[in-house]
């Protein structure tokens, strides 16, 4: 009899566990995705930087199509920081939404 209860516990136990969602913190995803971002494209401009040649990321510099001032110099790998984290936490913070209304809609 004792483990008869201790089964149905334990599968009350297992239901609650897997009965709760976790919800996205909307700030928190976006600070993360931005700093992600902006760091990405500062360690890959400052790369491409320091590594020097004739022609210095040719395929980074298209960015400059989409960010006004970025360019593949030193400074412009300030200026697409502030781009990419601006772009993550965007990014983060609409992916989070979308996230916990699914969650919402859901339960």
């Amino acid at each position: 009899m004792d483990k008869n209860v201790e089964t149905k516990e334990t599968k009350v136990n297992e239901e609650k566990l897997f009965s709760g969602v976790v919800w996205l913190n909307i700030k928190a995803l976006g600070l993360v995705l931005g700093l992600l971002f902006g760091l990405i494209i500062f360690v890959a401009t400052n790369w491409l930087v320091l590594k020097g040649g004739d022609r210095v990321g040719p395929h980074l510099i298209l960015l400059s199509q989409y960010f006004i001032g970025y360019r593949v110099t030193f400074l412009g790998s300030f200026i697409g920081f502030a781009y990419g984290f601006a772009l993550g936490t965007l990014s983060g913070a609409l992916l989070g939404w979308i996230y916990n209304k699914i969650v919402a809609i859901r339960d």
